[in-house]
């Protein structure tokens, strides 16, 4: 049946494709996946859906850690629709398709002295899906990413196409910046762009009281300025990214890799010579890698002796340790990686990106910023009376300026994201349910909005009272999909 009615429309979906996300935490097998190259094979895709009762969920890099990507039916990946349209040096503006990677869109922009002003950590993803979750990285004085869409093209499920800027469908365009795939395809945005920069950035080492109790003048000081906390401690990594004109000698790329433990070892470390940036790379990654072998591990046995790891520490009674040897290994890392000053100068992407290297289950919702000191003890406080509830490192807290899109995290009032993490040892699932429950709860108190791209427990009420735009979102959403061709499981949990 699927292989006659191929035959009859000029695009080619293919069958028995397994989609996975970037950490492999969440997936699904698409009946067929489409790799169009037009917008005219994305209109028969569409016109194929409808006449066999299919919904239809595009994907980009599939970075996402949640299922928001996910589809038993339709999979368009717009991978080959990633051209650079226009570049009006005139505006600082660039038009691009909406499947182009950013990674790629940094190195043209670089040809004509334009940047981004702001990127989040990866650059391995889509315009259209960055725009579409909400993507941000850190800067009071900067939106997330999509504040700097200036336009954009989208098809709709009826096949037509529509301009949405300020000036024209303004309302779609307040929904569409940040679209979360279930308006339709965006095919084309336009980002505003300004000269190309480099960045200084300073990783210094702190503590949790220090930076809370001066968080005011930490937001001053630096325009692109994160911390990373370290659970179970009061140790902090600031981390202070700056524009700079000094451009000639480029430091190692210490700071890259010091900037979170995804990124391992600070090269030419004088506690290990050996392992500096000349190293080989293996060699780092099996000192590094036997350490988180042990958190991981250890963590492991908790609920899952008999599995892998845990079954040796489990049998062997070191599991009654865990919790202490969580807190000392936390502890060591920070003393390994982070507890000395280091400096680097590069390109901007350059710097706002950086190599995750372990795959990770994350959650990493907005609140007010004048609500960053309570929460983040409260969560401190919760893992000191739970000596059981373990947490990986780091907690990294960023910051963004408010905006007027309709789903934003950051509608209406200025920001602070609090990322945690639990990592996945070769693949296995380290019990994290604990953890998750008591900071969704400290976010919710505390007036929080999850970020769309990650995992949450929230549904439409939790979303009813969070958003005040939503029931316009919604409205926009049923004018312009009224059958829900591009919903699936994640979004009916948000509509429904």
């Amino acid at each position: 049946m699927g292989h006659e009615l191929l035959v009859l429309v000029q695009v080619h979906g293919q069958g028995g494709v397994k989609f996975q996300n970037w950490a492999k935490t969440y997936g699904s097998s698409p009946e067929l996946y489409f790799q169009p190259t037009s917008v005219e094979e994305i209109r028969e895709i569409l016109d194929m859906a409808r006449q066999r009762d299919k919904r239809v969920k595009v994907v980009g890099g599939g970075h996402s850690p949640s299922d928001i990507a996910c589809t038993d039916d339709f999979m368009i990946q717009m991978g080959k629709m990633n051209r650079v349209l226009k570049v009006d040096m005139e505006k600082q503006q660039v038009t691009v398709e909406g499947g182009i990677f950013l990674s790629d869109l940094n190195v043209e922009l670089s040809k004509h002295g334009l940047a981004l002003a702001n990127l989040g950590a990866v650059s391995e993803v889509a315009a259209a899906g960055v725009i579409g979750t909400g993507t941000h990285n850190t800067g009071i004085k900067h939106g997330i990413l999509p504040t700097q869409v200036v336009a954009l093209t989208l098809l709709t499920a009826s096949g037509e196409i529509l301009e949405c800027s300020e000036s024209i469908n303004a309302d779609i365009f307040q929904a569409a910046r940040l679209h979360l795939g279930c308006l339709g395809v965006v095919l084309t945005v336009t980002f505003q762009c300004v000269p190309q920069f480099h960045l200084h950035e300073v990783v210094f080492p702190s503590t949790l009281t220090e930076v809370l109790d001066h968080l005011e003048d930490h937001l001053k000081r630096s325009q692109y300025f994160r911390f990373l906390w370290f659970p179970h401690s009061e140790n902090v990594s600031v981390i202070y990214q700056d524009p700079t004109n000094k451009a000639g000698h480029v430091l190692p790329p210490s700071c890259l890799q010091a900037r979170k433990l995804q990124t391992l070892l600070v090269p030419n470390d004088h506690r290990l010579p050996l392992l500096g940036f000349a190293a080989p790379f293996f060699l780092r990654q099996l000192v590094v890698g036997l350490c988180c072998w042990l958190l991981f591990a250890g963590v492991s046995a908790l609920d899952q002796v008999g599995a892998c790891s845990g079954k040796w520490l489990g049998t062997s009674g070191v599991g009654t340790f865990v919790p202490s040897l969580v807190c000392w290994i936390n502890r060591f890392f920070f003393w390994l990686l982070f507890s000395s000053r280091v400096e680097n100068i590069a390109i901007s992407y350059k710097i706002f990106n950086y190599e995750c290297r372990f795959k990770q289950h994350v959650q990493d919702w907005a609140i007010p910023i004048e609500k960053t000191k309570e929460a983040l003890l409260e969560l401190k406080a919760a893992l000191e009376n739970n000596p059981k509830m373990v947490a990986h490192y780091p907690v990294e807290v960023r910051f963004a300026r408010g905006d007027e899109i309709w789903l934003s995290p950051c509608f209406q009032r200025d920001s602070c994201y609090m990322n945690i993490i639990m990592y996945r040892p070769y693949g296995k699932n380290v019990p994290r349910l604990n953890y998750w429950l008591t900071y969704e709860g400290i976010m919710k108190k505390h007036g929080g909005r999850p970020h769309w791209a990650k995992a949450h427990s929230c549904t439409r009420k939790d979303f009813e009272k969070m958003y005040p735009a939503f029931p316009k979102f919604c409205s926009v959403r049923e004018k312009l999909d009224p059958t829900g061709i591009f919903l699936n499981a994640y979004l009916e949990k948000v509509f429904y």
